[in-house]
């Protein structure tokens, strides 16, 4: 900056001694334009300067993380209390909005009847395997004895001791008594498979049950919603007697976060060459007019939606940009220094310049600043 100011004075101090002190040509209307038209070129020196070494924005916007409140409800619910008053600071866990928990307390009842009987009807397979098991034990015995009687009357039938008759009688009871173990070892395998079926040693009937009893404890739970951080909600229409609690409808309200608020800030693409993150910012609010907040360059945001295309299968057709559109821009995260950071609220809007080095480039900048944020008093002329 040193360097344009000493070209300028010179520039200056020469045209007062060509045109005023010695007169060597005089300073007509064509001389006036020509010595204008220089003298304002070599003012873009600092336009320049201002431009990339201590870049600035009027778009800069302060933004809080926000949260959508939706009942997690599987169906219509009446809601019953709102808790908080619109735009009252919330910690987090507090008690927000009630929705009737009758319908789900009795769901919750139900559930634990079922869960109950799942775990009596347990001990019911349980026994059911014994039995299966001593009827397989019986019909093992049954089956030994007819054999026996099998092998019997077919001896005392062979040496004519015994008729055909009753060895054709003890064959056909030892088939069914076959038949019979058979039935009671298929009953005993299809009672043990009920036992046992489990999932991580919980029999799956019981583990079903214990399922659709935390589902409906979690529905019980979401019947009060409560705050998710510390914040607010601004915009508050629920009232008692609403009826919501479908998700596809959507959220209810906002909540706005008060943490990790930060302001962002878009600026041309080519006014970011020199700037780097933890650079020195100033940031003039026009809620506080003639204030000036430091801050530090938290991110840079190279990327831009312009460049982003989607599936499709028809061709993308390029045309020149139109003059009226606007200069694709980058975003600049910002965070403004201070402990009470409730004083910028979301939507806040201002200027915010970022020194890229200590230069003399910056006192022009500063300069502007404060007096871009004195303005505000003034402007706008809305009296």
């Amino acid at each position: 900056m040193a360097a344009a100011l000493l070209i300028c004075v010179f520039y200056a101090g020469l045209i007062w001694l060509v045109f005023f002190k010695f007169k060597w040509l005089k300073f007509s209307i064509p001389w006036a334009v020509i010595s204008f038209w220089v003298g304002l070129h070599l003012l873009l020196v600092f336009l320049v300067g201002m431009r990339f070494m201590t870049p600035s924005s009027s778009t800069a916007t302060i933004v809080q993380y926000t949260i959508q409140l939706v009942p997690r409800l599987p169906e219509p619910t009446l809601v019953t209390e709102v808790l908080v008053e619109q735009n009252q600071p919330v910690k987090k866990g507090e008690p927000l909005i009630r929705f009737d928990r009758r319908p789900y307390e009795y769901m919750v009842q139900q559930m634990r009847a079922l869960l109950a009987r799942a775990e009596q009807n347990v001990k019911i397979l349980e026994a059911d395997v014994q039995v299966a098991r001593q009827n397989v034990a019986k019909a093992k015995a049954q089956l030994e004895y007819d054999q026996y009687d099998q092998k019997l009357t077919a001896g005392l039938a062979g040496t004519g001791a015994g008729s055909v008759e009753e060895s054709q009688r003890a064959n056909a009871q030892a088939q069914v008594s076959l038949a019979t173990l058979m039935e009671a070892q298929a009953q005993l395998v299809s009672a043990e498979a009920k036992y046992n079926s489990q999932i991580d040693g919980v029999n799956t009937s019981v583990a079903e049950a214990q399922a659709k009893l935390d589902e409906a404890l979690y529905y019980l739970e979401n019947t009060t919603i409560v705050a998710p951080e510390d914040g607010r909600i601004m915009n508050l229409q629920v009232r008692p007697g609403m009826v919501a609690g479908i998700v596809r409808l959507g959220a209810i309200a906002s909540f706005i976060c008060d943490d990790d608020r930060y302001l962002m800030a878009t600026y041309f693409q080519e006014n970011l060459k020199y700037v780097k993150v933890g650079q020195e910012v100033e940031v003039a609010l026009d809620l506080y007019p003639g204030q000036i907040f430091p801050a530090k360059v938290a991110d840079i945001w190279k990327g831009s939606g312009t460049g982003q295309f989607l599936p499709s299968g028809t061709m993308e057709k390029f045309y020149p940009q139109p003059p009226e559109f606007p200069q694709g821009q980058f975003a600049v995260k910002i965070l403004l220094d201070g402990p009470d950071q409730s004083m910028f609220p979301i939507g806040g809007q201002g200027i915010a310049a970022i020194y890229t080095e200590e230069s003399s480039f910056a006192y022009l900048r500063r300069i502007a600043i404060r007096a871009r944020s004195w303005g505000n008093w003034l402007y706008p002329l809305d009296i």
